[in-house]
């Protein structure tokens, strides 16, 4: 029992810190302009792809290193200690590892990256065929055992989803050197979106052969150099890469803090690339004409509710009240400088995956009345809302007690310093009745994130909601391929998260890659990530 809390809690931890990140991608001193001065929409301008694609870059040219200033750190590169998203460490252990899939935003379909193909009948078995002669830097052959060996263990891991593809997952079994078929409880339509991501990172046998001293060994297009620790990490060149060596020599994966440092970085020619989410240095990086990769993710930030039976919020009139009482332009004013990204739906107005369904609307009065009725039946009206002490952080908790206490609620503040600290409280301990977070669910593929957030037996459910209609609707949404399959589902899901109050969407956005005028071949793919076997630097 010690050891499973113990990874739980790991896993709950980077749940929790990229959360953290995610909340702070929109924050702007001048969010409603762009750098021109003009009006820009972001319902338009958070869309999946490249923006200001650039035409006919011309001939690659080999050589040269990439630096590029990232979101965050990737200190761990072993994919199930380090949430792998782009945000938080994907792009550099893609790099090291490749992965078997990759999403193409532009046919919202996924790829063979480091796999032949990747095929199924019926969604409910799938057959991935993998590229003859592929091999680990380490020498030893990237197979169907190998393979298998890595997806076992990021699922007995608990790596990001893995939980989601081990409660799913009937068999997964090697049926040749180069085959490995899946079957699952049911039809999976989007099973490909896993294999862009964390379970597709394959590791050799190696890099884990020893729990005590993990290697990164992979079979991507670069090996690690070097680590710096708040500084950088570099790779340099798989001259074995099966694709044929990339044309980079070294890619430098910096740390150099705030958005604005960035850019004023990429502007200075101090760095080829840069990795943002605040929404005014988005929108001056695009407006100026960079290129780059565009991620839209909605659910940034959420509220979330604690469900536990004895806590105030696992009566439904409470969490219904607090949602009544909140509202998203204040809180956003208040902590990113801009209300423009404010969004209570499931979805973004800028998604793909809009159901259309309306979403809750503040109202003090009807909140109040709520407040009431639950106080007639013995509540107290005490909430314990859990954030982060620094000034951001508390400026939005303050934020919030002000709105919900002027309905009646009596909310105590219990603000900490470190992330962990949040991460006992939510997650392992239940101590809370509401607290900050975030989904940041990304348009290609909604299904992971959001049976993550809420099915009854999903370890990282922050407030352990649970409703057998609600997991068969995600069972349901598992099964449909892209908005057009699967829009009339995600509307029951969005009906039913309303009434249940399951947890508080406060707002939408994304993260961009951008790059140099001499930049070319960095190829996008899923969970806010992108690819650099292609990459090049030009004149």
């Amino acid at each position: 029992m010690k050891t499973r809390i113990s990874v739980r809690t790991r896993m709950a931890a980077a749940l929790c810190a990229t959360a953290l990140a995610a909340t702070a991608c929109a924050s702007s001193d001048d969010g409603d302009k762009d750098s021109s001065g003009a009006q820009a929409s972001p319902k338009d301008l958070y869309k999946d792809g490249i923006v200001n694609p650039k035409k006919d870059p011309g001939t690659p040219v080999d050589g040269g290193t990439l630096r590029m200033a990232e979101y965050s750190e990737a200190l761990v590169l072993d994919p199930t200690k380090t949430y792998p998203t782009g945000s938080t460490g994907l792009n550099v252990m893609a790099s090291i590892y490749d992965t078997l899939m990759r999403y193409n935003p532009e046919t919202q379909g996924y790829d063979p990256q480091l796999a032949e193909a990747l095929s199924s009948d019926d969604n409910v078995t799938w057959t991935l065929s993998l590229r003859d002669g592929v091999k680990f830097t380490d020498g030893t052959p990237l197979d169907a055992d190998a393979v298998v060996a890595s997806i076992q263990r990021f699922i007995t891991n608990r790596g990001l989803h893995g939980q989601i593809l081990g409660a799913n997952l009937k068999s997964m079994v090697a049926t040749d050197t180069s085959t490995v078929t899946f079957t699952f409880n049911g039809a999976w339509a989007r099973f490909p979106s896993l294999l862009a991501a964390g379970p597709g990172l394959i590791l050799a046998p190696a890099a884990y052969a020893d729990p005590a001293s993990f290697k990164p060994i992979g079979a991507g297009p670069f090996v690690l150099e070097s680590q710096s620790p708040g500084e950088k990490t570099v790779v340099k060149a798989n001259e074995d890469y099966f694709g044929g060596r990339p044309h980079l020599d070294k890619i430098e994966f910096l740390q150099l803090g705030p958005d604005q440092t960035k850019l004023e970085s990429l502007e200075a020619g101090e760095v080829d690339a840069v990795y943002v989410g605040s929404e005014k240095v988005v929108k001056d990086l695009v407006a100026k004409g960079y290129t780059g990769n565009m991620s839209a993710v909605s659910g940034v930030p959420t509220i979330n509710f604690n469900h536990r039976e004895g806590t105030a919020t696992a009566d439904v009139r409470v969490r219904q009240a607090i949602e009544l009482a909140f509202d998203a332009d204040t809180f956003l004013e208040r902590t990113t400088g801009s209300d423009l990204l404010a969004d209570r739906g499931l979805m973004g107005a800028n998604s793909i995956w809009d159901t259309g369904v309306a979403p809750v609307e503040t109202d003090a009065a009807a909140a109040k009345k709520l407040v009431d009725e639950a106080k007639a039946d013995g509540f107290d009206g005490k909430l314990h809302y859990v954030g982060l002490s620094d000034a951001v952080s508390k400026s939005g908790a303050v934020a919030i007690k002000a709105m919900l206490d002027a309905v009646g609620f009596d909310v105590q503040l219990d603000l900490v310093s470190a992330v962990g600290d949040v991460v006992k409280k939510v997650y392992v301990d239940g101590d809370f009745d509401l607290a900050r977070g975030s989904n940041s669910i990304p348009d290609s593929d909604p299904y992971a994130a959001l049976d993550t957030a809420m099915n009854s037996t999903s370890g990282a459910n922050p407030g352990r909601y649970a409703s057998p209609e609600m997991d068969g609707l995600l069972a349901e949404l598992r099964a449909a391929d892209g908005p057009e399959e699967g829009d009339a589902t995600l509307a029951k899901i969005e009906e039913l998260w309303k009434k249940d109050a399951v947890y508080l969407n406060v707002g939408f956005g994304g993260f961009l890659e951008a790059w140099n005028d001499n930049v070319h071949g960095i190829t996008p793919t899923t969970q806010t990530a992108v690819l650099f076997d292609d990459a090049w630097l030009g004149k």
